[in-house]
């Protein structure tokens, strides 16, 4: 019970937080907005990441389950996970805006420590313009597996 009332305080303080107003609706702002959440999961900052996560939010992970808005902060605020000592990198964005709807298309390379792949994650994030920003509410990720010959 009290994990459950610190994790609405969290999200109440990250609503507070600063997010960024008056984004622009075009398709940089959208990798930018990539690369933050690859930061703020890299940093455990879940504050960071509330600023993006839409109060609707669910992403389809690798394994195929669910999670939603609450449980996706719960993990990135989670310091004992094996992601905090992970880093990151993404490449091959591809970022589509069409009025207040958005979409983004991109390899997420997962790093150890000594900078050894982890795992390689294809995602798509959806994205709608609310309030003067983007909010992502919905995303899906699969693992790439290498190729065998």
């Amino acid at each position: 019970m009290r994990y459950l009332l610190w994790l609405c305080l969290l999200c109440a303080v990250a609503q507070a937080s600063t997010c960024p107003p008056n984004q622009p609706r075009d398709e940089a702002v959208l990798a930018q907005i990539e690369h933050a959440w690859a930061s703020a999961v890299d940093n455990n900052d879940a504050a960071a990441l509330a600023c993006i996560l839409a109060d609707e939010f669910e992403d389809a992970g690798p394994d195929g389950q669910l999670a939603n808005r609450a449980a996706t902060l719960a993990k990135v605020s989670d310091h004992s996970m094996a992601h905090a000592a992970a880093h990151h990198e993404l490449s091959d964005l591809h970022p589509h805006v069409q009025g207040d709807f958005g979409y983004i298309r991109g390899l997420a390379t997962v790093l150890d420590g000594q900078r050894k792949t982890l795992a390689k994650v294809r995602f798509t994030d959806v994205y709608l313009y609310r309030d003067g920003r983007w909010q992502c509410v919905a995303g899906h990720e699969s693992i790439v597996r290498e190729k065998t010959r």
